[in-house]
């Protein structure tokens, strides 16, 4: 007699995350994705900000970066849509309550035509005083194809926790 291996469709929907299975250095990498001109213009659009060092190829030659650059929220909003499609984060969603906080810096700029990935860590994570969940910290970086981070993002979320 044969036992079946393959998970079903339900024992996989059944999988998560919980507050307790975030330890501080689990880490991560997401898929990469190519940041293009229809990005950039469609951002500008989206987001009615048309700011010359991004739509405006004359002015944007005579900047320090000598060329246009990627919106630093359009860069946010891609590493956080790398994220949304790792296998951790479509295991956490069932647990998640709530996002609480993002901060944001970019300390390189993201050109057109930059490739970018996602490292993502547990930085922290702490009880509440609701035995129910927790809070965990994540810190999610946007690497381009030259190694240089330029996007760093702490996001802090409320999750809850499989002892309650």
């Amino acid at each position: 007699m044969t036992v079946n291996t393959v998970p079903t469709p339900e024992s996989i929907a059944a999988l998560r995350y919980y507050w307790e299975d975030l330890e501080p250095g689990l880490s991560f990498q997401t898929a990469s994705r190519t940041v293009t001109e229809a990005d950039v213009v469609g951002f500008a659009a989206l987001s009615a900000d048309y700011n010359r060092v991004h739509v405006d190829a004359e002015y944007a030659a005579k900047t320090p970066w000598g060329v246009r650059i990627a919106h630093g929220m359009l860069v946010a909003s891609i590493l956080s849509g790398l994220n949304t499609r790792t296998v951790v984060n479509q295991l956490l969603e069932p647990s998640l309550i709530g996002l609480l906080e993002m901060t944001y810096r970019f300390p390189k700029p993201t050109l057109i035509g930059d490739t970018l990935h996602g490292r993502i860590e547990v930085a922290s994570r702490k009880p509440t005083s609701n035995p129910a969940r927790g809070i965990v910290v994540f810190r999610r970086e946007a690497v381009n194809q030259r190694g240089e981070v330029v996007c760093e993002c702490d996001a802090t979320m409320m999750v809850m926790r499989r002892t309650a």
